[in-house]
């Protein structure tokens, strides 16, 4: 009887938020399409959540999700126009999928339901959620939060439908944003991570916040090494991803460069600063020329638009004098920074603050970018390893170690990059191997888990498969080894579909006396 009730009462909160997205729709400037293609995702979302809820652990509850959809479309999303492969649309895209603009709140995208969700949560994000204080990075780590928080938010629609777990890495948006933002997923819980992307204002310093909490749970050496290799694969990443930036990068390098050779000459240092008020004031006054005049803000609305990619492009005058409004005070506030340079503290951290600018910048001189980022997310994960270990260590009842193993199953599945997953990564293989050990041990030691051998090294053989498998219910998973022309093979089912049978490394020493089960038969194996 129960159950009917609650059957009922999902029903019940299907047709509310269908309703409530279709009274929202009919307001909205969207094609046919577009509103057929978002009540689909809506009807998906809720026939897969629950799936992935349970797999990946940690993640906003399907109440929470939906509602951020739906509020996402409303206070976000104007105008959504589905452009099919046949229309003269298609010239709007070039070789992109889909547009974002989002100071006219417009999308156009091709019929993709996945990309069009990636969009919605695109156009939803601010471009900086990190203060200007940190240089460089304050772009950079804001779009590697931004947009592992947008694959983050696809992932229900892409890799879940209803009745399979199946991720096809070529259509994550980017493996290598992917990874870096389950590491803090994970290290630090979904919630915080989607605080900081709803940053707008700065009234709370995320990035400080940021440091604390990873020093409260994994300590101060972690956290360091965390934000080092974090910080550096944001410019990588941005370098990778934006190669026009690489130019702006390499200039304002040199730039930095005899700056630091100045602050080191008093003379030439108050030299500079007078230079820079100087160009900083002409370009104020240019600015104040060019929005007041509408010959010279038509010419320098065609000079920018015309080396921008179609996605940077400003999409009107109105626009433009709007940002030359916002650079003006921008500059204003340069000016501001230079005159406090003579005090002697406030120099001090200019010093230290255009150090670590050209520490970024000088990344822009690494050749082969795509090794640095490879060899720099392989370090990152020994750095995550050794804080999960931390976390795994401070487990103490049933639910959490239920927690862990599918969240470190999840974690071990995730595409490293387009042809391997985290657990076929040779450089961590020692690492994996320890974690999983130590989560195989706490299992069994809290009753979690059944033991299959006495004999450890043949125990964790065999139950090692759980973090390899894309069973949903681990809950339900069995287990039993067979025994073929002497060697010993693993089989788990979940009910009666069951994983492709694997040998035991270890069937070289093993014999029935080793096992705590029985052969060829099926034993559940949690408890």
């Amino acid at each position: 009887m129960q159950k009917k009730k609650e059957k009922l009462l999902d029903k019940m909160v299907k047709r509310d938020y269908n309703n409530e997205l279709e009274s929202i729709l009919e307001k909205k400037i969207f094609d046919e399409n577009a509103k057929n293609l978002l009540l689909n995702i809506l009807y998906k979302i809720e026939a897969s959540y629950k799936d992935y809820e349970k797999t990946k652990r940690n993640v906003k509850t399907k109440e929470e999700y939906i509602q951020s959809f739906i509020n996402m479309i409303e206070k976000n999303c104007e105008n959504i126009t589905i452009c099919k492969i046949s229309s003269n649309e298609k010239n709007i895209l070039g070789n992109k999928t889909f547009l974002v603009d989002k100071e006219n709140k417009r999308i156009v995208c091709y019929p993709i339901e996945r990309k069009l969700l990636y969009c919605i949560a695109k156009i939803s994000k601010h471009d900086k959620i990190i203060k200007e204080e940190y240089p460089i990075i304050d772009k950079t780590l804001s779009n590697l939060i931004n947009i592992g928080n947008n694959i983050d938010t696809v992932e229900p629609l892409r890799d879940f439908n209803g009745y399979s777990w199946t991720t096809i890495s070529k259509e994550i948006e980017s493996v290598s944003y992917n990874i870096v933002y389950q590491n803090l997923r994970i290290l630090l819980g979904y919630d915080f991570l989607d605080k900081w992307v709803q940053n707008r204002e700065f009234i709370i310093d995320y990035m400080e916040v940021f440091k604390n909490r990873l020093d409260e749970k994994y300590g101060v050496k972690n956290r360091k090494e965390i934000i080092k290799i974090i910080e550096k694969l944001s410019v990588l990443l941005e370098l990778k991803y934006n190669p026009e930036d690489k130019k702006t990068y390499a200039k304002e390098k040199k730039e930095v460069k005899e700056k630091l050779d100045k602050i080191n000459d008093k003379e030439l240092f108050i030299k500079m600063i007078t230079e820079e008020k100087r160009k900083l004031t002409e370009e104020i006054k240019y600015i104040d020329e060019t929005i007041n005049n509408k010959e010279m803000l038509q010419e320098e609305y065609i000079k920018r638009n015309k080396d921008l990619p179609l996605e940077k492009k400003i999409f009107s005058v109105r626009i433009l004098s709007k940002l030359m409004i916002d650079e003006r005070e921008e500059k204003l506030k340069e000016i501001e920074k230079y005159n406090d340079l003579l005090n002697p503290k406030k120099f001090i951290e200019y010093k230290k603050g255009m150090e670590e600018k050209y520490g970024f910048l000088k990344l822009v001189s690494i050749k082969d970018i795509e090794k640095e980022i490879s060899q720099s997310i392989i370090k990152l994960q020994k750095i995550f390893l050794r804080c999960y270990k931390q976390k795994i260590e401070n487990i103490e009842s049933k639910s959490e170690i239920i927690d862990c193993i599918y969240e470190f199953r999840y974690y071990n599945l995730l595409p490293f990059d387009y042809e391997i997953n985290i657990n076929e990564v040779k450089e961590i293989q020692k690492e994996l191997k320890e974690i999983i050990e130590l989560i195989i041990e706490k299992a069994q030691e809290l009753k979690t888990i059944i033991v299959t051998s006495k004999n450890k090294d043949i125990d964790n053989e065999i139950l090692k498969n759980i973090f390899s498998i894309r069973i949903m219910n681990l809950e339900d998973l069995y287990i039993r080894v067979i025994k073929e022309k002497e060697k010993f093979y693993i089989q788990l089912f979940d009910g009666d579909a069951f994983e492709e049978k694997s040998q035991i490394e270890t069937s070289k020493i093993l014999n029935k006396k080793d096992l705590e089960i029985k052969i060829n038969k099926k034993i559940k194996v949690f408890d």
